[in-house]
């Protein structure tokens, strides 16, 4: 149980979407809530408000008539539910979800407290609204998304439900829930704001950990695959570049390769004295993508550490307008529902899922071709050379999805196109950029995929399983347990998927 209170840090809010841990809201907050609401309700009489008592957008000049202010809310709703594109993954709707709740719990939004209530439910039962992957231009907030959340709310439009898609009325009638009262500015509250954006960036915060992960352990067992020389990763030769990120992966890799057999020592080889060869057969120096891992892996690392940071103070901060002060008894207008901070992290992201994409093909076109490491067949081939074909098949998806993450790793942040009648003349486009970057992270998984099963085929031909370190047996037992080693031509997309699945899910 997680309790929604002062401040939700990212463990929390990754606890209750990947954790399934059950939400509560603290007394508190819903006394914030209501005091807010409370206010409003008061403070708009005889008051100008946009969203209360005003249109919306370029419309604002325009009064709305007391009786119609209500029909106000539900019209805006309505209207901008008009999303398209293949729906939302439900960890990104639920992780939206958890970010306009924790937003709305500050108090600054005046919102009714069943709002509060409802989306509570959707969490802790898993009922999950259809919202589309089209339709935000991250300015004036994710409207349309965040729109198709309020639409559910109000008991109407589309829900998964127990693996179905269902009607909101009939999943409200089972569950036997009630929608939200519209009072004031729900619609507006619920739809202004950079949830939608904040959330698909969490999750996407959450998996870019996981590859980081992955990308030093298999640039960890290629190193001892090649039985790598120690001094590229030592803290002696790291700790003179004052970057910490690099110093912090360099020291996760002496850690991984504590105990290997493999990996060697410069000075009982090369600075032994005894080398007398004009040409040696042995490398000097590794390859940059077994040699340059802390340099390459270490502003990742940083990356995404930064990008977490600015996630958790954007679902920890009031992304509305206006804003309800209660406390100074005054009502602001503004912009924090403008998603630039998500954006720019969003699209820093991608580029480093990207270059970490790259990392992880050139280590894969390293162990497939024989001419370069020199040590193992080409494609890595355990059957018949000519006969059989080994890894040659899946390099060619390997290399083409990592083309597509270097097309995709365009920015969305400079991409601004007014709209809304010029009045969103400068807008953040975050809503694509978090939907893009998850997809260049689930294509980095597949590459991933491809580069371990290739690299305990490695382990497998070199006789190596025993002599890697405990870090990489580990690794080399849990790709096993997918996919047997294999001499014969098979089907390898059942393999690779399986493999993505395991990487993704641990």
């Amino acid at each position: 149980m997680k309790t929604i209170n002062e401040y939700l840090n990212l463990e929390e809010f990754t606890a209750i979407i990947f954790g399934n841990a059950k939400v509560e809201i603290s007394q508190k907050v819903l006394n914030r809530v209501n005091e807010s609401f409370d206010f409003l309700k008061e403070f708009s009489h005889n008051k100008i408000i946009y969203g209360v008592n005003t249109g919306f957008g370029p419309m604002a000049q325009y009064r709305i008539k007391d009786e119609d202010r209500i029909q106000l809310q539900y019209n805006l709703i309505r209207s901008h539910s008009s999303g398209t594109g293949k729906p939302l993954d439900a960890i990104f709707v639920k992780a939206s979800i958890l970010a306009r709740l924790n937003t709305l719990a500050l108090g600054n939004s005046g919102v009714h407290p069943s709002v509060i209530h409802l989306m509570r439910e959707f969490i802790n039962r898993d009922i999950t609204p259809l919202i589309f992957e089209h339709g935000g231009v991250g300015a004036s907030g994710d409207l349309v998304q965040l729109a198709h959340l309020a639409l559910v709310l109000i008991g109407e439009g589309e829900v998964f439900y127990k693996g179905e898609r269902r009607a909101t009325a009939d999943v409200f009638k089972i569950e036997n829930l009630q929608p939200i009262q519209v009072e004031i500015r729900e619609g507006l509250a619920l739809m202004n704001g950079t949830s939608v954006m904040t959330g698909i960036g969490v999750v996407n915060v959450h998996h870019a950990k996981g590859l980081l992960n992955w990308s030093i352990k298999c640039s960890c067992a290629i190193n001892e695959i090649v039985q790598a020389y120690d001094d590229h990763f030592s803290d002696e030769l790291n700790s003179t570049k004052r970057h910490k990120g690099q110093q912090q992966v360099a020291e996760r890799m002496r850690k991984n390769l504590a105990d290997s057999t493999l990996i060697r020592k410069r000075e009982d080889h090369l600075y032994s004295g005894e080398n007398t060869e004009n040409i040696f057969k042995e490398k000097v120096q590794e390859y940059y993508s077994l040699r340059c891992v802390p340099q390459i892996l270490g502003p990742i690392l940083e990356t995404i550490d930064n990008a977490a940071s600015i996630l958790e103070d954007e679902f920890n901060s009031a992304n509305d307008n206006p804003i309800i002060d209660v406390k100074n008894q005054h009502v602001y207008h503004g912009g924090n529902f403008h998603g630039d901070y998500i954006s720019l992290e969003m699209d820093k992201l991608k580029i480093v899922v990207t270059k970490l994409t790259m990392l992880a093909e050139r280590q894969l076109n390293y162990l497939l071709n024989s001419k370069i490491n020199e040590i193992l067949p080409p494609f890595v081939n355990l059957g018949t050379l000519g006969f059989n074909f080994g890894m040659q098949g899946v390099q060619f998806t390997a290399t083409s999805t990592t083309a597509e993450n270097q097309m995709l790793s365009n920015p969305m942040y400079v991409h601004s196109i007014p709209n809304n009648n010029d009045n969103q003349d400068i807008v953040s486009m975050g809503t694509n950029a978090a939907v893009i970057t998850a997809k260049v992270i689930e294509n980095a998984y597949e590459v991933l995929s491809i580069e371990l099963i290739t690299i305990v085929q490695a382990i497998d031909y070199l006789e190596q399983k025993n002599a890697v370190s405990t870090v990489t047996r580990k690794l080399y037992e849990e790709i096993r347990a997918i996919i047997p080693p294999f001499k014969q031509d098979q089907v390898m997309y059942p393999f690779v998927q399986q493999v993505k699945n395991h990487l993704i899910n641990n």
